[in-house]
């Protein structure tokens, strides 16, 4: 009966989702116990792998965000490289709308969070927080509403959240990269021309791929260029298709794929999501960051996602979602404000582990929510108008 139950569950599109939030509230729970001091001594433990003195050592906390979600990035990668080449972006009328779409998203809220902590010079840095949308919180929601929304809002919401990932992958490669040490960054070339050299003598196996996968990420980790970026570009070296017509890329991608959604993306928010609410005052949930993350998130991908849509929709530069009315793309347009995990590892680029962080993680929860909430309720009604119209409607 257990068993029956958990595989209803993680046959359903939503838990990811659902697993997603669970582990944020678990955080929040713990960080606000008495295993308060228990949960960051752990994330601040050191681990270290070296060998003749050389080698990482890292607090846990680090391990997960530049390790395990290197594994998260080559994945959206694998997925990126898939729609480019046989998928929704592959023909560019169909990426006009939710690109342009995507790229109002991120505009708006920046531009939102910018004008709220202009000319402070420590929490500017964070203007990227809320450009980010979480596709498997967002996916999680619309499946909620079932087959009362169009398949055409899935494929709209999927489409530019990929985009979106993809803006949030080069606002990484640009604008987080510190301290940049040239030699290793040149020694991270080596394992990529040795890849690209494999791809060009079509030798297929996957595993060498995967090695020299690890050792660039070494190497960019050490380079000052954020480690997840490995994680893309080898993704991109999988070969699409085999000598015997099969496709490693969908393999790696279809075994890889539970281990990221339920288990890497969970730790990612358990570790990551533990907002400390003791000691917060109005001073504190009213500061420029937390607001600027949070109207980022609800107001910002509103206005930049519809608005955006709406123009280009009337000004027939692009046509409308089969089937979708204004509201339900509003309702898209809010979900796209659902940033958690991306939004919190930009967050973390930010500002590290510093005080700020957790006003980081209150913004971040608050916009994700609200903006959830009114996704949610937007398609709900859309669809109940729709039902309406549809049994008022004259039997011909």
């Amino acid at each position: 009966m257990l068993l029956r139950a958990l595989d209803k569950f993680f046959k359903h599109e939503a838990s990811g989702g659902i697993l997603l939030m669970l582990a944020a509230v678990g955080a929040m729970l713990v960080a606000n116990s008495s295993l308060s001091e228990g949960y960051h001594g752990m994330l601040n433990t050191y681990f270290a792998v070296t060998y003749g003195g050389e080698g990482l050592q890292k607090p846990l906390i680090l391990w997960i965000n530049d390790g395990l979600m290197a594994v998260f990035f080559f994945l959206i990668g694998m997925e990126l490289k898939r729609e480019l080449l046989e998928g929704k972006l592959k023909n560019p009328s169909d990426v006009i709308l939710p690109g342009m779409a995507a790229v109002g998203g991120m505009i708006v809220p920046a531009l939102i969070y910018s004008s709220i902590n202009w000319g402070n010079a420590e929490t500017i840095r964070g203007w990227a927080i809320p450009a980010a949308t979480d596709i498997a919180f967002a996916l999680g929601v619309l499946a909620l509403v079932g087959t009362r929304a169009p398949s055409s809002l899935k494929v709209f919401l999927l489409t530019l959240a990929i985009l979106d990932d993809m803006g949030a992958i080069i606002i990484i490669a640009l604008f987080y990269t510190a301290d940049l040490k040239l030699d290793y960054l040149f020694l991270a070339l080596v394992p990529m021309a040795v890849m690209a050299w494999l791809n060009y003598r079509r030798i297929h196996r996957v595993a060498p791929l995967l090695i020299l996968g690890a050792i660039m990420w070494f190497f960019v980790l050490k380079s000052g260029v954020h480690a997840t970026l490995a994680g893309v570009v080898t993704a991109f070296f999988i070969p699409m298709k085999d000598k015997w017509g099969k496709s490693p890329l969908h393999s790696v991608e279809h075994a890889l794929s539970p281990y990221v959604l339920y288990v890497i993306v969970p730790i990612f928010a358990f570790a990551n999501a533990g907002v400390v609410l003791s000691g917060l005052g109005p001073d504190q949930l009213l500061a420029p960051v937390p607001i600027g993350v949070a109207l980022g998130l609800v107001l910002g991908k509103q206005v930049g996602v519809f608005g955006v849509t709406w123009i280009m929709v009337k000004t027939k530069l692009a046509r409308m979602p089969s089937g979708a009315t204004w509201l339900q793309v509003y309702g898209i347009a809010c979900l796209a404000g659902i940033g958690f995990t991306m939004s919190l590892f930009i967050g973390g680029l930010s500002f590290g582990e510093s005080m700020l962080m957790n006003e980081v993680r209150l913004g971040v929860l608050a916009g994700s929510i609200i903006s959830g909430i009114l996704g949610y309720t937007a398609l709900m009604v859309a669809s109940s108008k729709a039902a309406a119209t549809k049994t008022a409607a004259p039997i011909r």
